[in-house]
């Protein structure tokens, strides 16, 4: 079986919502939906004892769109969300970085703002994940470049970034498709898709 799976948040998990300037993360939980079928993608991983990683950037403090407080909130109702549903997240990797924040506390180059693999790397360290048996999933050039620097083999869902598709290992429709395939290649017999009924 795989040794995890890190999963993006928006786009992957939840559904985006749409701002002044286009399609944006939910900064408040109120505006946090999950996606259909995305509970029950990260089910069937929990019930294989494979452990799901959310790993992504979440620049919207260091903006000034959100506060530390307002992220906790909407963290906080995605794990609930899933709970309902009968999944869980083995971890949550937040970058709350950005080059052009507005905070200057947050004005960083760092290592963990995907594409670099910093996330992943932290935490295969604390979760003692062997990130060569695992997998990135998301929808953006980002978590693809930064599966591939970290190791791990990448699906690209969506596909809202088609400047991906080259680089991944796999395309598939959704985090329900990513999971069916991730599961198969290490001969689990898994349909190709996990999803809702009548979704």
């Amino acid at each position: 079986m795989p040794s995890a799976v890190f999963v993006d948040r928006d786009g992957v998990l939840n559904r985006m919502v749409q701002g002044a300037q286009g399609e944006d993360s939910p900064h408040r939980p109120e505006d946090l939906r999950l996606l259909p079928g995305a509970a029950a993608a990260v089910r069937a991983l929990n019930e294989r004892a494979v452990p799901v990683v959310l790993a992504s950037n979440q620049p919207g403090i260091a903006k000034g769109k959100a506060t530390t407080e307002l992220l906790r909130a909407t963290t906080e109702k995605l794990l609930r969300l899933l709970a309902e549903e009968g999944a869980r997240l083995d971890g949550v990797y937040y970058c709350l970085h950005h080059p052009e924040a507005e905070l200057d506390e947050y004005r960083v180059l760092c290592d963990c703002r995907k594409p670099r693999p910093g996330l992943l790397l932290m935490a295969s360290h604390e979760l003692g994940i062997s990130l060569a048996r695992a997998f990135m999933v998301g929808d953006r050039m980002t978590d693809v470049l930064a599966g591939r620097a970290a190791g791990c083999r990448t699906v690209l869902v969506g596909t809202a970034d088609d400047a991906a598709g080259g680089g991944a290992d796999h395309l598939a429709a959704d985090l329900g498709e990513a999971v069916g395939w991730i599961l198969a290649q290490d001969g689990d017999r898994m349909p190709s898709a996990i999803g809702v009924p009548g979704c």
